[in-house]
């Protein structure tokens, strides 16, 4: 599997509203990250040093923006390519007047890659991904063996890779991949998997769909 052929999106077109316009516009500044090439500073970017977390492909962010509001003490890196998706979140951000979180639009295994920098990060978030269900789809999934071990070099020791999926074949994939992965060991603990349901979670019980929370954590 060659690692740039897998992409963290896939662009579809969407309503943009005129307020998640005027957001793109005049919210950008103040919550995306400068810039785009070298490794990201936490430490600099959000002005302290503090745990930090990415979430990857956030959708509207209303699970990000929640989690950035009720822990003030973390750091927050939100990474998506779908503009109004973006801009409800900047909007979210705004109205809450969060100082702990930033946004990037950019394919999450472009910036991992060239702007993470190694044995950097606390928590990485990934929540109902694509789950390209039909056979001939599957090599598009995100979670691969190498986009595994290419999240794992980039957590810090202890830290935490959370995936979730309402697709249960998916669940099996991701366990088999992340289960072979040398650097990532699973977290037994029920509690790390505790977190606010999503808008896709929510439709996907609707549909009668069981849901699945894995964490792994840097092993070594």
């Amino acid at each position: 599997m060659n690692l740039r052929a897998v992409r963290s999106f896939v662009r579809r077109a969407g309503r943009m509203t005129d307020a998640q316009q005027r957001a793109l516009v005049e919210l950008w500044p103040r919550y995306a990250v400068p810039g785009e090439t070298g490794l990201i500073d936490f430490a600099v970017l959000f002005g302290r040093s503090a745990p930090n977390t990415i979430e990857i492909g956030f959708g509207n962010g209303d699970h990000l923006a929640s989690r950035a509001l009720a822990e003030p003490e973390r750091s927050f890196l939100g990474v998506e390519v779908h503009l109004p998706g973006i801009g409800h979140l900047l909007r979210a951000a705004a109205a809450a007047n969060l100082s702990n979180l930033r946004v990037i639009e950019q394919d999450a295994v472009e910036l991992l890659r060239s702007r993470i920098a190694a044995d950097t990060l606390d928590e990485v978030q990934i929540l109902f991904p694509d789950p390209w269900p039909k056979k001939r789809h599957h090599k598009r999934r995100l979670i691969q063996p190498e986009f595994a071990a290419l999240v794992a070099s980039r957590l810090r020791h202890g830290g935490r890779l959370h995936l979730a999926t309402d697709w249960e074949p998916y669940a099996q994939q991701m366990r088999e991949v992340l289960d072979q992965c040398p650097l990532l060991a699973t977290v037994t603990d029920e509690r790390a998997a505790m977190r606010a349901a999503t808008r896709f979670e929510q439709r996907g019980l609707r549909l009668g769909h069981s849901v699945r929370d894995l964490v792994y954590a840097r092993a070594h």
